[in-house]
């Protein structure tokens, strides 16, 4: 697996990638003598995407990067002077612009859950703002496809799932983000080569039906093939006839070629027809053949539904190539990420928190700097709630620790024979980086680990999931309700 750390000569300066209305804010705030007034943010979103029981956070490291690296380049100052909106002032600032804030934020591969934030920005109020943009293009795209991805992988179970999707994607980053989203969520390879010298994804792959066309018969093609690649062939055997010509010329080229070099086929592969049904007809076939450790490789719009449904059919599959429904999440294509301002910074030093206020409940935010908690069972180990508390509110585990779950408020509650965990970390204290970023193979195994050991069997449903509990603390329910009847008086 490569290096995590982005070589500095191959960073572009993504700084100018933001709303339009982060800049005109931006300069009202300086012009108004606001620019060091400190306030904060929280980044978290409403939904699971498919309806599913949580979603594994992913894009945490190229946030970073973003914001390491921002800048504006005389060329941006430029052109903002051209637009005649801006304040001189304003353009001279963000000349020797650098973030100045601090970032906490759950690690990458965290699995979470609906309105709890998985960063917060707390920064001057120019700082906070226009880093908006990319904070929500990073976390919301990559948290989305590192989703879809481990669904798909759940419901293939030990069979090997690998990302296909560079060619259906939204763009080049979309690919090559998109196949390390894919990877963090449990997929084992990618075919974008990109992604393989980015980020270390393997990158595979063996030949298309042109590959097959071209040469005058399939059995030529196959032996070809066989001949430059004997210790990984692969062949494709649906371009023309799947049960009569390919699998009949994979075999003969095992036999022929392979086999005389002391060699195996090490797959077939198939992207076309009735996959169950195939599927089973060449593994007796393959068998028959004394060809029992070749494995059978399909693609075709695969996805979790599809893959669950070949299963109760009995088919034959030992891995699958998975394109456009996991690198687009095409099910369910919208990560819907939101940033909202929870607090402002007074002339006394102190956070006063803020709200927003909405004719959709769901939509009406959580005030104040908080601190997120997890809550595990101390008998099974599981994660049985998360737990939002004000940022200065001291948790203890060590007696019953009262709650308010905002659906039941009525409700007298209190945790028992529990740990509670602060989830996020400090990444910038004061502009500078104090995370040490792990590789993508500990995020990968950090989100195996928390599905094995730490999430709910009920929670990884596909359908209808249990819901994992958002509580509150007593401190905040009461400033929350204290906010709305202020508001309505």
């Amino acid at each position: 697996m490569k290096s995590n750390v982005t070589k500095k000569e191959n960073e572009r300066n993504l700084t100018m990638l933001m709303d339009f209305y982060e800049l005109t804010m931006a300069n009202g705030y300086f012009v108004k003598g606001l620019k060091d007034t400190k306030v904060v943010f929280d980044m978290f979103y409403r939904t699971n995407p498919d309806k599913g029981g949580f979603v594994v956070c992913a894009g945490l490291e190229q946030f970073i990067e973003y914001v390491k690296n921002m800048h504006f380049t005389q060329a941006d100052i430029d052109y903002l002077r051209d637009r005649q909106l801006f304040d001189e002032g304003f353009l001279e600032y963000l000349k020797e612009f650098k973030f100045k804030g601090t970032i906490e934020a759950v690690p990458e591969g965290t699995i979470v859950y609906p309105n709890t934030p998985l960063v917060t920005v707390t920064a001057p109020l120019i700082d906070a703002q226009l880093i908006e943009t990319m904070l929500l293009l990073t976390i919301n795209h990559q948290s989305l496809i590192a989703t879809k991805a481990n669904r798909i992988c759940r419901a293939a179970g030990e069979a090997i799932v690998m990302e296909f999707g560079a060619r259906r994607a939204q763009g080049a980053d979309a690919a090559n983000y998109g196949a390390r989203a894919c990877y963090i969520g449990g997929a084992h390879a990618t075919a974008t080569t990109s992604a393989d010298t980015m980020f270390g994804v393997k990158a595979v792959g063996t030949m298309a039906h042109s590959w097959v066309q071209f040469f005058d018969s399939e059995y030529e093609a196959f032996k070809a093939y066989a001949e430059v690649y004997p210790d990984s062939c692969t062949l494709l055997i649906d371009t023309y006839d799947i049960l009569d010509s390919g699998i009949v010329n994979a075999i003969r080229v095992a036999k022929e070629v392979l086999e005389p070099m002391g060699k195996r086929l090490k797959g077939v592969r198939i992207d076309s027809g009735d996959l169950a049904y195939f599927s089973k007809k060449i593994r007796k076939i393959l068998d028959d053949a004394n060809c029992k450790d070749c494995q059978i490789v399909v693609s075709n719009s695969v996805d979790e539904y599809l893959i669950e449904s070949l299963k109760r059919q009995g088919a034959k599959i030992d891995s699958y190539g998975v394109g456009e429904r996991m690198i687009t999440s095409k099910s369910d294509p919208v990560f819907g990420g939101v940033y909202k301002l929870c607090a402002v910074q007074n002339e006394h030093g102190v956070f006063e928190p803020r709200i927003k206020i909405s004719e959709n409940v769901e939509k009406i935010t959580n005030p104040g700097k908080k601190a997120l908690w997890r809550i595990f069972d101390n008998t099974t180990g599981y994660g049985i709630a998360d737990l939002l508390t004000l940022h200065d509110e001291e948790v203890s585990d060590t007696e019953p620790l009262p709650f308010i779950d905002p659906e039941k408020p009525w409700k007298k509650m209190k945790f028992e024979n529990v740990t509670a965990k602060k989830l996020q970390q400090l990444i910038f204290d004061n502009g500078e980086l104090v995370y040490s970023i792990p590789s993508l193979e500990e995020t990968r195994n950090y989100v195996q680990k928390q599905l094995k050991e730490q999430v709910w069997i009920e929670e990884q449903r596909f359908e209808n999931p249990h819901i994992h509990y958002v509580d509150l603390s007593l401190k905040l329910y009461e400033l929350k309700e204290k906010m709305l009847s202020d508001y309505m008086k």
